[in-house]
C-alpha cells in the first residue's frame, strides 16, 4: 500500500503543470511605447551598450544611427558622452506628459550611489516606433564624475 501511495504522488507530482510568464526588457525591438522606448534608453546606458543605444536613440526621422546624419564616429562618440552623463544604478520616471509636435516628456530621478538627480527626457513618434531624442544633461552633470 505504501508503495502504491509514493507511486501516485510520484505520478501526480509528474502529471502538474506550472506556468510561468516571463517578461523581457525593453529593447530596441519592442519600442512601441514612450516608456518602452525610455526603458530601453535607460538599460542601454547602464548596460554600456552601443549599439542598443543607437537604436533607441533618435527622432521622428527613425534611429540616429540609421539617418546618416552624422558620422558613425560622432554617434559613438555623442553616445559615450551620454552614458557618462545618465550613468546611473537605479531610475525612476516621476511624470510623463504631452509636449510640443506630439511628443513626450517625461521627468526621470537617476540615482548613481548616494546621488540623486531628476531630468527630462524628450521622445518622439518615428512611425511605428518611439525614440529618446534628447535629455536635459545640465542637471545631471555631476552623475558623471568619478565617485
Amino acid at each position: 500500500m505504501r508503495k502504491l501511495l509514493i507511486g501516485l504522488l510520484l505520478i501526480a507530482a509528474a502529471c502538474t503543470t506550472r506556468t510561468t510568464t516571463v517578461t523581457p526588457a525593453p529593447t530596441s525591438a519592442g519600442t512601441t511605447g514612450p516608456r518602452a522606448a525610455l526603458d530601453a534608453f535607460l538599460s542601454a546606458i547602464r548596460a554600456k551598450d552601443l549599439q542598443a543605444l543607437g537604436a533607441v536613440w533618435g527622432d521622428k526621422n527613425g534611429a540616429i544611427r540609421d539617418t546618416k546624419r552624422i558620422s558613425r564616429e560622432e554617434v559613438e562618440q555623442r553616445e559615450l558622452v551620454l552614458m557618462c552623463y545618465f550613468s546611473h544604478d537605479s531610475f525612476k520616471v516621476l511624470s510623463d506628459a504631452p509636449a510640443v509636435g506630439g511628443e513626450r516628456v517625461m521627468a526621470v530621478t537617476l540615482t548613481r550611489g548616494t546621488i540623486s538627480r531628476t531630468t527630462n527626457f524628450y521622445l518622439a513618434s518615428g512611425g511605428d516606433r518611439w525614440y529618446v531624442r534628447s535629455a536635459d544633461m545640465e542637471p545631471v552633470r555631476d552623475l558623471c564624475k568619478k565617485q
